[in-house]
């Protein structure tokens, strides 16, 4: 029964179980206690009425959707609430598939995030089709024939400016507008978005145009650098091409930003513009590489704001740029780039320019007594990119991360290892941010059966900062404190003078099934055991809770995290080593996100490769691990816990067209001074796809991971027979890249004893796993260290050494050789590193 049905006994009842019932996320969601009734009401009664509220509108020339309240409607500060739906919910390894495979989905979702543009053209496109090029021609010379009249009423030494924007005008069109004969004096043209290919019959119609200043051609099919010398060329007094500044660029380009100059001022000599009336001059992005000499205090005497942002000019340099602009004595506003060519520092661009109130539209006062070396309140909305050749899935799978939020399931024993992703409905995915905000979205999670869930969506903006990558980089390249020689071991054995076995207490079933040798013996009371080797971790609230003493040995050692969890483990390496070849650049995105995003943009800018991985700090077998090439996904994904961005190797060696990464087993007596040996057991973990950078695997597990012991098939295959397989396909020698193997890990094992000393504990054994995977050149990087390793594979299958002795080895004598190698001083099946 409806809340509008029942009594109004029932419905009062209903609202208080409602209000206790969800009471905790009432006050997380901030909904004002006036409105939860009203809340409730909705919710029951599943009522969206925001429709009749708002209306969504394109901005962003179609780019993005803004969500607009209706001129009829009136709404008073917290007066209402409304509900937003959910239109897509998925779990990220099943997203592709159902915008596939579920009718309809694509196309709602790429309409939703703005991504079908072309598909909306092809329909515009048609329609001009069927009007027919005649009535492009005849809009055309509408234009024409009211400028002849223009010029006629103002005299025949009139300039002419022309506008012939987006009117579906080719080649021979513009040939037959005879330009060049009608306009002599013509000084500005605007072509912007038509149809035109060929730069010698565009040259043709505009050859005679000899005063022609500013002529554009955007989003015309002829946009290439052929055409551009041709123009120019043919052309020399253009002042402005294509919106951007040319080498003749002078006093009508600058009258032209200055707002001066334009269709009902022409202005066809420079003597007839007065640049010192200019008191705003808009110079941003227009390619600038040297300012005009024209451009000089004594010309621009009024001169009180300027915007140079987004231009290079790389052919002045800095010094030179702020003593020209410190000669402006009545410049008070100034937007220009930070780090840019003035430099990477406001407070040093202010100290030079000390006239200057506004720096990026920031207040000087503000900035100096922040201390804020970098400013920007220009920052651009981010907007989906894609291809045309892209299927729509495709592009809604790189454009979602825009709009998603996140959530993740639980009940009492457990929370869910992998995030629920969704889409808020139309109405709720076109609330855009703002710094001045008038509404607020929010989610809330209803539970009349613990079914129901409605979510809303708060939207965050950062800024890249090429500088801060700048600094980290130099950082790092001048770090390395690692020690550059070995020390003497100082451990022994522990076989007891009177020969009794060590007693050993372990949780884990393969120790307790496979360690059989006489010097060791299983006990069940763990106060009495020698050793403590378990799956758990042993501080000391473990220790109090079974009665343990500092004096047992444990399978693990003190602030073992520098090494086991994934940003500590890159935080180490690069306090030892700097940036050392076998680590893939590594970012915490809770401390380095702004330095990711820094490298992220240098990267694009330079046309590298930019793929990621996404690795949690502190989850194993690739739990909630995404590639992703999307700098919106990657700031999205850390919602979904705290993580690590590495860059991919995008091109590792491959077996028989599969990645694979390899297994090794390092074995610690001691950190300070540090004593490992690598056990002569290893394997190989191979993918079961052929590797594809095609951007729909991405979500293929069984491409790009490895791990399949507990998702997928697992095709077990034995190291000799991998390692013989793998030299015959690439013609290489397994054992030098098992010795360069050898050393990454050393060097591993190094930095923690660099940085982190305070591991070193006498009654301290352990083993860890180490993942390494090898790139195109077969040279070895670190994926991961884990603690307490899951050795199925190496008590399992029996294999024969491939270094060392080169016996067989049994699977079964596994941990009787670890225990023999941590607590008897044996080197049986292991190598010293």
């Amino acid at each position: 029964m409806s809340p509008a049905a029942a009594s109004p006994e029932d419905r009062i009842r209903s609202y208080v179980d409602f209000a206790r019932v969800h009471a905790y996320l009432l006050a997380a969601s901030g909904i004002p206690s006036s409105l939860h009734e009203r809340l409730y009401r909705k919710l029951a009664d599943e009522v969206f009425d925001g429709g009749e509220a708002f209306s969504v509108e394109p901005c962003e020339g179609g780019r993005q959707r803004r969500l607009v309240l209706g001129a009829e409607r009136a709404l008073r500060r917290e007066s209402d609430v409304f509900l937003v739906d959910h239109a897509w919910s998925f779990r990220l390894a099943d997203a592709l598939k159902q915008l596939r495979e579920v009718p309809g989905l694509a196309e709602r979702m790429a309409a939703l995030m703005c991504v079908d543009l072309d598909r909306r053209d092809e329909l515009d496109e048609a329609d001009e089709q069927d009007n027919g090029k005649g009535v492009s021609l005849e809009n055309a010379l509408e234009v024409v024939e009211k400028e002849k009249s223009r010029i006629q009423e103002k005299g025949s030494d009139f300039a002419a400016w022309l506008e012939l924007e987006e009117l579906g005008i080719d080649d021979d069109m513009l040939i037959a507008l005879d330009l060049s004969s009608k306009f002599p004096n013509m000084v500005a043209l605007n072509l912007w978005g038509n149809k035109l290919q060929d730069p010698e019959k565009i040259m043709k119609g505009i050859r005679d145009c000899r005063r022609l200043k500013a002529l554009w051609l955007n989003e015309n099919p002829a946009q290439n650098e052929g055409v551009d010398k041709v123009i120019l060329d043919g052309l020399p007094e253009l002042e402005i091409y294509n919106s951007h500044f040319t080498r003749t660029t002078g006093e009508w380009a600058l009258g032209f930003c200055g707002d001066i100059v334009g269709a009902d001022n022409p202005c066809s000599s420079a003597e007839s513009i007065p640049l010192e009336n200019i008191v705003i001059l808009d110079l941003s992005d227009r390619c600038i590489h040297k300012l005009p000499e024209v451009f000089s205090p004594s010309k621009l005497s009024s001169l009180s704001n300027l915007n140079i942002r987004g231009n290079p000019l790389d052919q002045m340099s800095g010094d030179d740029l702020l003593k020209l602009f410190s000669g402006f004595t009545q410049l008070q506003e100034l937007e220009v780039d930070i780090p840019g060519p003035l430099g990477n520092s406001a407070i040093s661009i202010l100290e030079r320019l000390p006239n200057i109130s506004l720096l990026n539209g920031i207040n000087v006062s503000s900035i100096i007594e922040s201390g804020k070396h970098i400013v920007d309140s220009a920052l651009k909305p981010r907007l989906p990119e894609w291809s045309l050749e892209e299927s729509l899935a495709e592009r809604v799978i790189g454009a979602m991360w825009l709009y998603l939020m996140t959530y993740r399931l639980a009940d009492e024993e457990k929370i869910d290892e992998t995030p629920v992703w969704y889409v808020m409905d139309e109405l709720g995915s076109a609330m855009r941010h703002s710094d001045d905000a008038n509404f607020r979205i929010a989610p809330f999670l209803f539970m009349p059966d613990v079914t129901q869930s409605c979510g809303l969506f708060v939207m965050f903006i950062l800024e890249k900062s090429a500088h801060e990558f700048r600094k980290y980089k130099e950082q790092l390249q001048s770090s390395s404190i690692c020690p550059s020689r070995k020390e003497t071991p100082v451990t022994k054995g522990l076989r007891p003078s009177d020969g009794h076995a060590l007693r050993v207490f372990t949780d884990i079933p393969h120790v307790e099934e496979f360690l059989t040798r006489p010097e060791f013996v299983l006990t069940s009371d763990p106060k009495e055991a020698d050793i403590i080797w378990v799956s758990m971790q042993v501080d000391s609230e473990l220790k109090n809770a079974l009665g343990l003493t500092d004096h047992q040995y444990t399978n693990q050692f003190p602030f073992e995290a520098c090494l086991v969890m994934k940003h500590h483990l890159a935080e180490t390496i690069h306090k030892a080593w700097g940036s050392p070849e076998w680590l893939q650049s590594t970012y915490n995105l809770e401390t380095h996100l702004s330095q990711l995003i820094g490298d992220y943009c240098v990267r694009k800018r330079d046309g590298m490769d930019n793929l990621w991985i996404m690795k949690p700090w502190n989850m194993a077998r690739t739990i909630d691990t995404t590639v992703t090439g999307d700098l919106s996904s990657i700031i999205r994904l850390m919602e979904t816990g705290p993580k690590i961005c590495q860059k991919y190797i995008e091109s590792p060696a491959l077996f028989q067209g599969r990645k694979f990464d390899l297994r090794y087993i390092v074995l610690v007596r001691s950190i300070c001074p540090l004593e490992i040996f690598l056990s002569d057991v290893f394997w190989v973990r191979l993918a079961n796809n052929q590797y594809t950078l095609e951007k729909t695997s991405f979500f293929e597990y069984e491409t790009h991971f490895t791990v399949m012991n507990y998702i997928g098939r697992m095709n077990h295959m034995n190291t000799p027979e991998f390692v013989k397989e793998f030299e015959k396909e690439h013609q290489v020698k397994w054992l030098e890249i098992h010795g360069r193997i050898r050393d990454m890990i050393r060097c591993v094992f190094e930095s923690a004893t660099a940085v982190h000393p305070e591991m070193q504990n006498p009654f301290s054994r352990a083993i860890y796993g180490v993942d390494v995977m090898l790139d195109n050149k077969f040279s070895p990087k670190i994926l991961e260290v884990t603690y307490c390793p899951d050795c199925t594979r190496a008590c399992k299958y029996d294999t024969q050494a491939l270094v060392g002795s080169q016996n067989i080895i049994r699977g079964s004598d596994f941990f009787n050789t670890v225990f023999g190698c941590l607590f008897l001083d044996e080197l049986k099946d292991v190598s010293p590193l």
